[in-house]
């Protein structure tokens, strides 16, 4: 594999995690709307729009994923699971305290992963990446939770709120796994969201007979809905697949972090929260986890397996 397709594979997770950042802004917007339900509309509609563009490669490739039904079932279910579970967890704890529990807690879920099931070690690279990038996540959270704490109605909604938000970072933590196994299996990078997405639908959209009242009780509703279905959750997750294709599943979540960041700038400008300044220095970390990934330490990493070796 080229150095110019891991950065390309990187940046392309980079441009997802931006787009996902926007969610937690689109929500506010609309804030009548069940977490249940725009979660369940935009990763329902996101899977049946990923699936429609990627018909030909998934009819192609319908023999691969078929090959691995655990791991497709375990993926699609992982799927089914987050957006409920990680919109009630923002609803319940916060925007901020949800978002920082379910996004930074995914990587550690991936690199454990990776270790059990795929018998693949811990690199020390992913390790100085984690521990910059979660502090980095821990001191935003800090610098921005104070203004979103009255969303709380009680402790133990917040408390509720962070145990969502772990199995949120749990089952993105499953389906990058999974989507990544479909991959090196040999299917396309398409064909492997869309698969598991779509298979994942099937069960999010029949839930909106329930929970889907508001979606498109105005217009502010039907944008809100129309937009979280097709900017962050299709294009996001084309482009997360697309960098799959050249990333492990574990640094691919550990770029991810950048998405507390770009919804915290967003809150920042669009919204008008104030930020003290230990959540800029948060903000410089979660700079700097990114710019490690980013970076290769060839003659550092050489001498340490000599070490090691010796």
């Amino acid at each position: 594999m080229s150095v110019s397709n891991a950065l390309k594979g990187s940046f392309a997770i980079v441009i997802a995690s931006f787009l996902w950042g926007t969610t937690g802004t689109a929500a506010q917007f609309a804030p009548e709307i069940s977490p249940l339900a725009i979660g369940a509309f935009a990763m329902g509609i996101g899977g049946v729009l990923l699936c429609v563009s990627a018909r030909k490669s998934l009819i192609k490739d319908v023999r691969i994923l078929l090959s691995k039904p655990r791991i497709f079932m375990f993926g699609s279910a992982c799927v089914a699971i987050y957006p409920l579970t990680f919109y009630s967890a923002m609803r319940l704890s916060g925007v901020a305290i949800g978002t920082v529990v379910s996004i930074a807690s995914a990587p550690l879920f991936a690199a454990l992963l990776e270790y059990l099931l795929s018998k693949k070690p811990v690199s020390i690279k992913w390790f100085i990446s984690f521990v910059v990038g979660a502090l980095g996540i821990g001191l935003l959270a800090m610098g921005k939770s104070q203004g979103m704490l009255p969303l709380a109605t009680s402790q133990h909604d917040q408390v509720l709120g962070v145990m969502l938000g772990l199995i949120a970072g749990l089952t993105y933590a499953g389906y990058s796994w999974a989507a990544k196994q479909l991959i090196d299996a040999g299917a396309n990078s398409q064909s492997a969201m869309a698969g598991l997405f779509g298979c994942a639908a099937l069960v999010l959209l029949p839930s909106l007979w329930f929970t889907g009242q508001n979606l498109f009780a105005n217009t502010v509703n039907a944008s809100v809905s129309l937009y979280m279905a097709i900017v962050p959750m299709f294009l996001g997750y084309l482009l997360f697949g697309f960098g799959l294709r050249t990333t492990e599943a574990s640094k691919a979540t550990l770029i991810t972090l950048i998405e507390p960041l770009v919804a915290a700038l967003f809150a920042i400008f669009l919204i008008g929260e104030v930020f003290k300044p230990v959540g800029w220095i948060g903000m410089v970390l979660v700079c700097c986890c990114l710019l490690i990934q980013s970076l290769r330490f060839p003659f550092y990493l050489k001498r340490t397996r000599r070490n090691a070796a010796t």
